[in-house]
């Protein structure tokens, strides 16, 4: 703790650690004795403590958050340690927009919500003159911290304020991805324009009409949105802190302070990567586990950072929710919108060093075949790694030593026991997954079988 400065480090176990902590305190700034507290990362990488006077109070800090951990104290209203929540608390929201003076689209509250947690599916309708929306997470433990988080807040100063609860539903039935609905584990859901969002046996049990007000789901029936007053973006000031998000009436796009592009692009820029270690396929395969990948791109003259153009935006949001923070060959990975439309191939006879490459017709694409299972096993990096391709021959101590030799610490493994073709392998981190998941999926394993790996939900 810095004496008279109001400022404290604090050093985390891991830069993992760290790096969730600095997300999940991005949106909403925490607040100490009413006071304001700022999270952002330090230059140091160790903190040497010293017996001083000033140190005590941190060594007492320290001390209070190790109970807690250690299961010494309970803090109010948070999951309990075995992961227990109170009961009623489902892994979907009712979100109601009170106060709509500025349109509130899909995008902005996909936006919102993903920074507590794996946004699976949004449906937005109409309900007693209100907008409103039903938002299904991966997990009850991140709609319970979303909950916490945001309910109350105003998207925009003095409007568009959040009122949530916990539905009663425990998972959403979405038809159709378009402005009005999306559930981004299926990408082959046709548009539907204008078919109802919502399942109709689903809308009959809560009252719901579809939004009938054209364009942007969200525009409130009583105020309309000035299209000609040429609001400025400092016209629209947020109240959700980094989390803002403003608005231009005359183009109708959002700025997301934090993401230099627009939502709606497909392309992604990956910067902080290890420019020794990084290649334009091992890109294109971590980033293939979230759509296809159409071009890749890195830079020739800054190796650390690369353009990755998805094959549409709702793709490009996806594989920037999952593989933002993550970690990869030592480097912390940052993936925003770019304000690139497309990536660009280098003209003939230019140099260029095989940095750039087209992928638009490659067998490896996951996601080609409409209706594909690939669509429903869509999950965020995790040290567990599904296996899947792999013929009679191959045996529990192939496949370990295969992923022994990558540099992985194999931890546990299993067969699917009703399916050898299907295996399970647990690794040392996550880190260690996505690197496996780069250097071995499509790996040939004989008999005219190439491994197929994705990361998994389950735990061995």
């Amino acid at each position: 703790m810095l004496k008279g400065k109001s400022q404290a480090f604090l050093e985390m176990a891991s830069e993992e650690a760290a790096v969730t902590m600095v997300n999940y305190y991005t949106p909403v700034t925490p607040h100490l004795r009413s006071q304001p507290v700022y999270i952002q990362y330090s230059n140091h990488r160790e903190l040497k403590t010293d017996n001083l006077p000033n140190q005590a109070r941190a060594q007492a800090a320290l001390q209070a958050v190790n109970a807690v951990q250690s299961g010494g104290l309970a803090l109010a209203g948070v999951p309990t340690a075995d992961g227990g929540l109170p009961p009623g608390q489902s892994s979907v929201l009712r979100i109601i927009v009170e106060n709509l003076f500025y349109p509130v689209t899909l995008e902005v509250l996909y936006q919102i919500f993903s920074k507590f947690g794996t946004v699976l599916k949004i449906i937005t309708f109409t309900k007693n003159n209100q907008f409103q929306a039903l938002l299904q997470y991966s997990d009850p433990v991140n709609a319970h911290y979303a909950k916490m988080a945001l309910d109350g807040q105003n998207i925009y100063n003095a409007c568009c304020t959040l009122r949530i609860d916990f539905s009663k539903l425990t998972s959403l039935n979405v038809k159709y991805n378009n402005d009005k609905s999306r559930d981004f584990t299926r990408l082959d859901l046709p548009s539907g324009d204008g078919q109802p969002s919502i399942d109709p046996t689903m809308a009959a049990a809560f009252g719901i009409i579809s939004s009938p007000y054209a364009g942007a789901a969200g525009f409130a029936p009583a105020i309309g949105f000035p299209q000609a007053a040429g609001l400025s973006v400092s016209a629209v000031p947020s109240a959700l802190g980094p989390l803002a998000i403003t608005t231009s009436a005359m183009t109708g796009r959002l700025a997301i302070p934090g993401v230099t592009g627009i939502p709606g692009n497909s392309v992604l820029l990956v910067s902080n990567l290890n420019p020794d270690a990084i290649t334009p396929d091992g890109l294109f395969i971590l980033f293939g586990v979230y759509g296809d990948v159409h071009r890749v791109k890195i830079m020739f003259n800054k190796k650390e950072n690369a353009l990755v153009q998805m094959a549409d935006a709702t793709q490009s949001q996806l594989a920037m929710n999952h593989l933002n923070g993550q970690k990869l060959y030592g480097k912390v990975l940052r993936v925003t919108l770019s304000k690139h439309q497309t990536v660009q191939l280098p003209r003939e006879g230019q140099e260029d060093q095989g940095l750039t490459k087209d992928y638009s017709n490659s067998p490896l694409h996951r996601f080609k075949k409409p209706g594909s299972k690939n669509f429903q096993n869509i999950f965020p990096p995790s040290a567990t790694l599904h296996l899947s391709n792999i013929p009679p021959s191959i045996t529990v101590e192939d496949l370990k030593s295969l992923f022994g030799n990558t540099g992985c610490n194999v931890k546990n493994f299993k067969f699917f026991p009703k399916d050898r073709k299907m295996a399970l392998i647990q690794l040392g981190s996550v880190e260690e997954a996505i690197q496996a998941l780069i250097e071995l999926h499509n790996h040939n394993l004989g008999e005219n079988h190439h491994l197929r790996v994705s990361f998994s939900k389950s735990t061995i």
